[in-house]
């Protein structure tokens, strides 16, 4: 069985729930077996970036993206599932926050003229 930390990210968004739904957003990450990590398969996959491999685990309407630090698996972030900066994350753009902020409100403006 795995240790699981979060980073600052991490925290942020399960601060935001209340215990109960804290402990229902963890569960599935806590769960993890190495065989699992071994051949993921849906809701669990793996990718590459930045020359570390990289989990990304759905578990309900959130996306858990995480490393196996020897016998911890450290998420470095929790995102909303079907949102701007998840879709980002897993194209592999390069955005910090604020331009997250920019770029979706722009993004919105952009859909909308186009139903025009």
């Amino acid at each position: 069985m795995y240790q699981v930390t979060f980073s600052e990210q991490s925290m942020r968004e399960l601060n935001q729930l209340d215990k109960m739904a804290q402990l229902a957003a963890i569960d599935p990450i806590s769960k993890i077996q190495s065989s699992e990590l071994a051949r993921p398969r849906e809701p669990l996959g793996k990718f590459h970036r930045a020359g570390k491999d990289f989990f990304r685990l759905r578990a309900g309407k959130f996306r858990f993206y995480f490393e196996v630090q020897g016998e911890v698996l450290h998420t470095h972030y929790i995102l909303h599932k079907s949102s701007l900066e998840d879709w980002l994350f897993r194209m592999k753009l390069p955005v910090s926050e604020q331009q997250l902020v920019e770029q979706h409100s722009k993004f919105w403006k952009y859909l909308e003229s186009l139903a025009k």
